[in-house]
C-alpha cells in the first residue's frame, strides 16, 4: 500500500477527525511508489475522453432520436445533453486537478460529501463497469459472428474477454496506446461520414442535392413536442456516457494539471460538434418516418444511419466496413471498462472500502489483483446470459442508472468542495482549473440528471408495471443500501464545509517518492 501524503487545510487533528472517516479518505493518494504510475500522456487522456462517447450511441442509436422527436428534437435533445455533460467535465476538471487520483469522483464524494457516499458510489461504479464488459464480450461475438455466422459466438467473447485482460495487465500506456489507436479510428469515421454527408446535402460530386427538404418534412422539425424530446434526452444522455473517464484517467496522467483541463476544452467542443453535425446529416438525408432509423436501434447494422449514408455515396461494402467500425466502438468500450472497474476497486481498496490485496499493484503499476477479480466478475456476468437469462436481464439493467448515478454524484462534491474552498478562506484564482459559471453548472447538471433519471421510464409508472419499475430503477435502491448500511454500520455524516479537506494533492512528493 502506498503511504499517505499531505494534511488538511482546517487544522483538525487526527482525534477529532469526523466519526467514519477513515484517513485514506482525508489525506491525498500517491500514485507513485507501489501504486499506480503516472505513464498516461496527455494525448491518450485527450483521446481517451474523446473516444469514450463516440461509440455505439452515435452509430447505432442516434437514428431513433430523429425517428422519435423528428431533426429538430433530436437536435435539441443532443445539444441539451451536451451542455450538462460540458457543466459535468468542468466539475470534474477542478476536482481532478486539485486532487488526481484513480478513485476520481467516488474519493471526491467521499472526501466532500460523506464517506459512505464514496464508499456506495465506488462499489456502484466498479459493478456497473464489470457488467458492461460482459455486455460488450457478447455485443462483440455477434458482430464477429456477422462474418462468421455459423461459428459458436461464446469462443469469440473468451477471446476478446482475454485480449481486454492482456492489454490491461500489461503496463497503463499499453492500455494508453491501444485506446488511443481503437478512438482514432472512430474519430476519422465520424469525420469521413460527415465530409461526405454535407458533400451529398450541397450536391458536391453528388447529384442531385439532398438539400434541406426533410426538415420540413411532414411534421419536421420538432415531432410529438416536448414529450417526445424528453423521451429522447435519454439516448442522448447513454450516448455521452463514459465521459466521467477523464477523472479516473487523472490518477495515472504524467501532467494532470495540464492534460484534464486540455482535455476538457478540446473534447467538449469536438463532441457536440460531431454529435450535432452527424445527427444533423442524418436528419437531412434520411426522413425522420423512415423505419430504418429504428431498425439501427435494434442492432441491424445494416440500416445504421451511418451505414445508409455510405451505401448512398456509392460505398458497396458500407455495412461491412460500419461492422468494423462497431466493433472497434465496442472493444474500446470493453478495455475502458475493464480499466475504469479495475481502478475504481483498487481505489476502494487505498479508501479502506475494500479489501487490503485490491491495493496491491505489480511492478508496472497494474493492481493485478483487482483485475482478476473484476474479469472473474465480468465472465460469471456473461456465464448468466447463456445459463440464466432473467439473471443477466437484472444484472445488466442494475447498471443502466450508474453513470447517471455518477454524475449526480460529480455535480454534488464540486458544489460542496467549491464552497468549502471558499468558506475556508481560499480564492477561486488558487486553483490550477476552476469550473465556469459556479453554482450555475453544477445545480443545472444536478437538475437534468434527476430529471433523466426520472425520466427513464415514465410508461412503467402510468401503466403501474412493477416489473418494468423494478428493471428500470433497480440501481437506485441498490446504491441507497450500500450508502445507508455503510452510514449505520460506521456512525458516518455529511462533513461539515468547514472540516472539509480542501488540499491539493502535491505532484512533487509523488515524483520524490518514486526517486527513493
Amino acid at each position: 500500500m502506498s503511504a499517505k501524503t499531505g494534511h488538511s487545510n482546517t487544522g483538525t487533528a487526527p482525534s477529532d477527525r469526523p466519526a467514519g472517516i477513515k484517513e485514506a479518505s482525508i489525506h491525498p493518494i500517491p500514485t507513485k511508489s507501489n501504486g499506480v504510475q503516472r505513464n498516461l500522456k496527455t494525448r491518450h487522456v485527450s483521446m481517451i475522453a474523446l473516444g469514450g462517447c463516440i461509440g455505439t450511441g452515435l452509430f447505432m442509436t442516434s437514428g431513433s432520436t430523429i425517428s422519435k422527436a423528428g431533426p429538430g428534437g433530436g437536435l435539441v435533445a443532443y445539444i441539451a445533453m451536451g451542455i450538462m455533460v460540458y457543466f459535468l467535465m468542468t466539475s470534474l476538471g477542478e476536482l481532478a486537478t486539485n486532487q488526481p487520483v484513480s478513485g476520481s469522483f467516488a474519493t471526491y464524494n467521499a472526501k466532500y460529501v460523506d464517506p459512505a457516499l464514496g464508499f456506495a458510489m465506488g462499489w456502484n461504479y466498479w459493478f456497473n463497469w464489470a457488467i458492461t464488459v460482459a455486455v460488450d464480450i457478447s455485443t462483440a461475438a455477434l458482430l464477429i459472428q456477422y462474418w462468421l455466422p455459423h461459428t459458436p459466438g461464446w469462443v469469440w467473447s473468451m477471446l476478446v474477454l482475454a485480449v481486454i485482460f492482456l492489454i490491461n495487465a500489461l503496463t497503463v500506456s499499453a492500455f494508453g496506446e491501444t485506446e488511443y489507436w481503437l478512438s482514432l479510428i472512430k474519430v476519422v469515421t465520424v469525420i469521413i461520414f460527415l465530409i461526405l454527408g454535407f458533400c451529398m446535402i450541397f450536391g458536391i460530386m453528388f447529384h442531385p442535392a439532398v438539400g434541406f427538404s426533410n426538415f420540413t418534412y411532414k411534421d419536421a422539425p420538432f415531432v410529438g413536442g416536448f414529450p417526445a424530446i424528453l423521451s429522447v434526452f435519454l439516448i442522448a444522455g447513454f450516448s455521452f456516457q463514459g465521459t466521467e473517464l477523464i477523472g479516473v484517467t487523472a490518477g495515472e496522467s504524467e501532467d494532470p494539471e495540464h492534460a484534464v483541463p486540455k482535455a476538457i476544452r478540446s473534447v467538449f467542443w469536438r463532441l457536440l460538434i460531431f454529435y450535432m453535425l452527424s445527427i444533423f446529416v442524418i436528419a437531412a438525408i434520411i426522413p425522420y418516418t423512415s423505419p430504418n432509423l429504428l431498425s439501427a436501434a435494434n442492432g441491424d447494422i445494416a440500416m445504421s444511419p451511418f451505414t445508409l449514408v455510405f451505401k448512398r455515396a456509392g460505398l458497396a461494402a458500407a455495412a461491412s466496413v460500419m461492422n468494423v467500425i462497431v466493433l472497434t466502438a465496442v472493444l474500446s468500450s470493453a478495455n475502458s471498462g475493464m480499466y475504469a472497474s479495475t481502478r475504481m476497486l483498487y481505489s476502494l481498496a487505498e479508501e479502506g472500502y475494500a479489501p487490503k490485496i485490491f491495493g496491491r499493484t505489480t511492478k508496472h503499476g497494474i493492481p493485478m489483483a483487482s483485475l482478476i477479480v473484476t474479469t472473474i466478475i465480468s465472465l460469471a456476468t456473461f456465464g448468466s446470459s447463456i445459463f440464466g437469462e432473467k439473471i443477466y436481464m437484472w444484472l445488466v439493467a442494475a447498471s443502466g442508472l450508474t453513470g447517471f448515478i455518477a454524475w449526480v454524484g460529480i455535480a454534488i462534491s464540486h458544489f460542496r468542495f467549491r464552497r468549502a474552498f471558499i468558506r475556508q478562506g481560499h480564492k477561486v484564482s488558487e486553483l490550477k482549473y476552476h469550473a465556469k459559471l459556479f453554482p450555475l453548472g453544477p445545480i443545472l447538471a444536478l437538475i437534468l440528471c434527476i430529471i433523466v433519471i426520472g425520466g427513464q421510464n415514465i410508461d412503467a409508472f402510468i401503466h403501474w408495471d412493477w416489473q418494468q419499475i423494478g428493471i428500470t430503477y433497480i440501481g437506485l435502491p441498490l446504491v441507497l443500501i450500500l450508502y445507508f448500511g455503510y452510514k449505520i454500520k460506521n456512525h458516518t455524516h455529511i462533513i461539515p464545509l468547514d472540516e472539509v479537506d480542501v488540499s491539493p494533492s502535491d505532484l512533487s512528493k509523488e515524483h520524490q517518492g518514486a526517486e527513493a
